[in-house]
């Protein structure tokens, strides 16, 4: 069956933050827009792979042309939500030339003595790529806020200050999907859990994991005032139901083929005479 034999609605649509949207009223097991199982999901997943793959190639042929459009795609989560799967999973279907990938830990002495989007700044995808920020300039109202890390008045200048950048890429010509991936504390829990029991997953359990769930309700609070103060147009918020992985992937695809296919891509033209060159080649 085709891919879109099961989808029922945009997921864009349904999944976009609008006026008046609660996190707390969004269900985190739920697949909006999808009607079928898990295995149909992954069939969808991977016929989808080959459409991302073919549009991702036109939009970096199109750039050795000189096209100057390129994506952001930004995924924000609480641990274990399933970044590192989108970024295998979706992303891995791709040329990785056409991938740029950024992933955003605590910052370096370095970064600390600059404003805190002097780093983002150097990771903006280039004309032709696909960007991808595992984590973001997010985590400096998130952590900033949840942790008192920052004040009241300064956190309200990041948020404009990140208005400010976004519009500023959106307006040179980079599309950008914000993604928080949204799972439930339960659903962490049993992922941790296996983590623990696993030897072979020890190395992606931290401790700090189990410090920052005591403060879920703290995060989903700052969340909340993330998708208020920083959901717009330029850069939509779009919250994916992530306690079925296959779902989350499913959807972080369906958002990236809806923003390559609204860009209208095509083949570049060649600037050589074609059949001149076959016969040049045919006689070599």
């Amino acid at each position: 069956m085709s891919r879109e034999t099961y989808w029922t609605a945009d997921p864009a649509n349904l999944l976009l933050v609008g006026d008046g949207f609660e996190l707390s009223k969004t269900d985190s097991r739920a697949h909006p827009g999808f009607d079928g199982d898990k295995a149909a999901g992954q069939d969808a997943l991977a016929e989808g792979a080959e459409i991302l793959a073919q549009l991702q190639e036109q939009l970096f042929a199109m750039s050795r042309m000189g096209d100057e459009r390129r994506i952001l795609l930004v995924l924000q989560a609480m641990d274990t939500a399933g970044k590192g799967g989108i970024v295998k999973h979706v992303m891995g279907s791709v040329d990785p030339q056409g991938v740029q990938l950024a992933a955003f830990k605590k910052p370096t002495p370095e970064e600390l003595q600059h404003d805190f989007l002097w780093r983002i700044h150097k990771q903006v995808p280039g004309a032709g790529m696909i960007g991808v920020f595992d984590r973001s300039h997010y985590e400096d109202v998130l952590i900033g806020r949840v942790r008192a890390l920052a004040s009241p008045e300064e956190l309200e200048r990041r948020y404009e200050a990140i208005n400010e950048f976004e519009a500023e890429l959106a307006g040179t010509g980079t599309t950008i999907i914000k993604v928080m991936l949204h799972i439930s504390r339960d659903e962490q829990k049993a992922r941790l859990t296996e983590r623990l029991a696993r030897p072979d997953k020890h190395w992606k359990f931290n401790p700090s994991d189990v410090d920052e769930r005591l403060l879920w309700n703290d995060y989903a609070a700052a969340y909340q005032q993330v998708f208020d103060r920083t959901a717009t147009a330029d850069a939509p918020w779009f919250v994916v139901p992530a306690d079925r992985k296959w779902y989350a992937r499913l959807a972080v695809q369906h958002l990236l083929i809806d923003a390559l296919e609204d860009m209208d891509l095509d083949w570049p033209r060649a600037d050589y005479d074609v059949a001149e060159q076959q016969r040049r080649l045919a006689a070599s």
